[in-house]
């Protein structure tokens, strides 16, 4: 996809911290769910909640068929599409790539649109994990963008809403890393 401005507009999909923290314009968000793609902790994160040699983990899309992976959509206005591109493009620079895809915001109303996932290949593409091992990993994770476990819990309580709303399951990998996260916190000597 180009970062060039075309009369139509442009729907960016949302799986991880663009839930909740869209840094960028938009002319109208709405929840919304891809297929065949699982959510996972499995990308490191150096550059926002981690740092060199300590990553932290963040979500990305993993290929599983009859897999649905709930989200928020963002219509872009046409005319800024290059500026927002240019923006996500500088913050998914840690392993991200762009991937066009459809969006479902119904069983029949889709829309084709983008997202940004960790290829597997790249250099901080993580791998699975124990949820014990992800969840102490985050807890001891902090970067620029502020403490790893943020991102997880405000994450989990993001996808809880949208789930209410789209009438999904809730997604259990993120609950089950969520919980444990909870749980290192509040055992953690002050």
């Amino acid at each position: 996809m180009t970062s060039s401005a075309s009369s139509s507009p442009l729907w960016i999909f949302g799986y991880g911290s663009l839930i909740w923290r869209a840094d960028f314009a938009f002319v109208e968000q709405r929840p919304a769910y891809i297929r065949d793609f699982s959510r996972r902790f499995w990308q490191g994160s150096s550059d926002h909640r981690g740092m060199p040699g300590a990553p932290g983990r963040v979500v990305t899309l993993i290929e599983d068929l009859e897999a649905c992976c709930a989200g928020m959509a963002y219509r872009i206005d046409p005319k800024l599409t290059s500026t927002v591109l240019a923006g996500l493009d500088h913050r998914e620079q840690g392993g991200y790539d762009q991937l066009q895809l459809p969006i479902h915001f119904s069983p029949t109303e889709v829309v084709t649109g983008l997202t940004y996932y960790a290829n597997p290949r790249n250099s901080s593409f993580l791998g699975e994990a124990p949820v014990d091992s992800i969840a102490r990993q985050i807890v001891d994770s902090t970067g620029p963008s502020g403490p790893n476990s943020e991102y997880v819990l405000e994450l989990d309580s993001a996808l809880r809403e949208i789930n209410r709303v789209l009438a999904q399951d809730t997604d259990s990998h993120v609950a089950a890393i969520a919980t444990a996260v909870r749980q290192l916190l509040s055992t953690a000597i002050p």
